[in-house]
């Protein structure tokens, strides 16, 4: 299983110097298994670089989206496959009491946002509604379940033979600080991300930022570092920096965090471009 991270920043892309080793492109990892099957975990800006580099061989390619918040979607209408004939497109995201999948989406791949509509896209494509459930693609067994955050919002387990991993890009499992505090069958996530092999993980704010953003969805550094030493992953991945955060910014941050006390498992904040290779 091997995983790339395409676009690492929360909230709004942010291009440019200040940010260019932690990245500007908004959320979008492309994980990668061994007998070839492709999924793509959301579609933010960072997807229209990956929609280039997919190999024209690659039939099938499944996009997994955590919700359908504009900076996990906005780079869906610039994503090469799909103005592609020949490709197979699945896109998988959360379910909701109002409105299907496809009409969510139509919202914003229509007049006046976008100029090419769902209906007139030449790709094979496929809508699933996806809910707290386990399911399969190709040799990935994921099991989606909804996390805390603002509308319908799924964070995935990922299994396959050569690793585990969970990808849950949006989420305030404190809630102000005092979720963390109760038993695990209160905290929102932590059974997707219990002793996996490489968990990435919202870790949006700093602890002033988020004390006076309580309820909008994200954890500060803190609440993720905690969050960690609950799910005990191998590898822990801070990832949705937020728009506002420099490079210098996160480097100060992530330098602070790892002068606490000692973990059990690794701390690598996200950055563009990073990879892993689990199992191999």
């Amino acid at each position: 299983m091997k995983v790339r991270l395409w676009g690492t920043r929360g909230s709004l892309a942010t291009p440019g110097r200040d940010t260019a080793r932690y990245g500007g492109n908004t959320s979008c990892v492309e994980v990668l298994g061994a007998e070839g099957t492709l999924l793509i975990l959301d579609a933010g800006t960072g997807i229209r670089a990956l929609g280039t580099a997919i190999p024209a061989e690659v039939e099938r390619v499944d996009i997994l989206l955590s919700h359908l918040h504009m900076d996990h979607i906005l780079g869906l209408g610039f994503f090469a496959p799909l103005f592609d004939s020949r490709k197979e497109i699945h896109l998988w995201g959360p379910a909701s009491p109002t409105s299907s999948l496809r009409g969510r989406l139509m919202r914003y791949l229509s007049a006046p946002l976008f100029p090419v509509p769902i209906r007139d896209l030449p790709s094979r494509l496929t809508f699933h509604e996806v809910g707290s459930h386990t399911f399969q693609i190709g040799e990935f067994t994921i099991h989606a379940a909804s996390v805390c955050h603002p509308g319908p919002t799924l964070g995935y387990r990922i299994r396959s033979r050569q690793g585990c991993m969970a990808y849950i890009p949006d989420h305030e499992p404190a809630l102000g600080d005092r979720r963390l505090d109760l038993g695990p069958a209160w905290i929102s996530g932590l059974s997707l991300a219990r002793e996996v092999d490489l968990l990435i993980h919202d870790a949006q704010y700093t602890d002033s930022e988020y004390a006076e953003r309580v309820g909008w969805g994200h954890s500060s550094v803190t609440h993720t570092l905690r969050f960690g030493e609950l799910a005990r992953p191998r590898r822990l991945v801070p990832f949705h920096h937020d728009p506002s955060h420099d490079d210098p910014t996160l480097d100060r941050l992530y330098a602070q965090a790892r002068a606490g006390a000692s973990r059990s498992f690794e701390v690598i904040p996200a950055q563009e471009g990073a990879r892993w290779d689990l199992g191999g």
